[in-house]
């Protein structure tokens, strides 16, 4: 997988993410789309078998889990794995080929969640702090200021296409540099229902 087509994936602003209600809850799958409300890819939650019977003994709150982040070409551009955890996550994101481009760490805070963002060498690039009931989501860089967002304000073209509650929005910056700090953030973002209901 050519590492540039990852970055160039990443390149929009905006994203807007529509869950795949499936007949059983065993995995989560969800389409991407691009603010034009053209579908641009899926993510798609990997559970082998074996971890169906053990969501049926065990919390998945303690399990790993996996997630492929892929264009409409079923090509993987990112993926997000945890692996088996007792207290806060810690998340890894990788590219196609496996090589590490970031991390998302789950830190403690009452009542809300707080997820802290870094690149391949655990420098912090951003976190990610908001309610969780308004679903509303500031995504910061280090300094405390907002770089990006993440809440069910559906505006526009999009608003009349999708009108059920349980779809969101991802935005950042137009400034914000595009390499691969961009992308581990995004993919963080993107994700971050599944990494959430996965956590709790």
């Amino acid at each position: 997988m050519n590492t540039n087509s990852t970055v160039s994936f990443f390149s929009p602003d905006n994203y807007f993410i529509d869950e795949k209600v499936g007949l059983f809850k065993f995995s989560n799958a969800y389409k991407l789309y691009n603010d034009q409300g053209v579908q641009i890819g899926n993510i798609v939650q990997n559970v082998p078998g074996f971890h169906k019977v053990l969501r049926l003994i065990f919390n998945k709150q303690m399990m790993p889990f996996m997630l492929d982040i892929k264009d409409m070409n079923d090509n993987v551009q990112v993926t997000i794995q945890r692996g088996w955890t007792f207290w806060m996550s810690k998340i890894s994101i990788s590219d196609a080929s496996g090589n590490l481009l970031g991390k998302v760490s789950q830190k403690f805070r009452f009542f809300k969640p707080n997820f802290e963002i870094s690149d391949s060498a655990e420098n912090t690039i951003a976190r990610i702090t908001g309610d969780w009931k308004a679903w509303n989501f500031s995504i910061e860089n280090p300094s405390g200021n907002s770089i990006g967002s993440i809440n069910k304000k559906w505006a526009g073209a999009m608003k009349e296409i999708f009108t059920t509650a349980d779809k969101y929005h991802v935005s950042i910056v137009p400034e914000y540099k595009e390499d691969f700090k961009k992308v581990a953030i995004l993919a963080s973002a993107i994700t971050i229902d599944m990494v959430f209901n996965e956590s709790k």
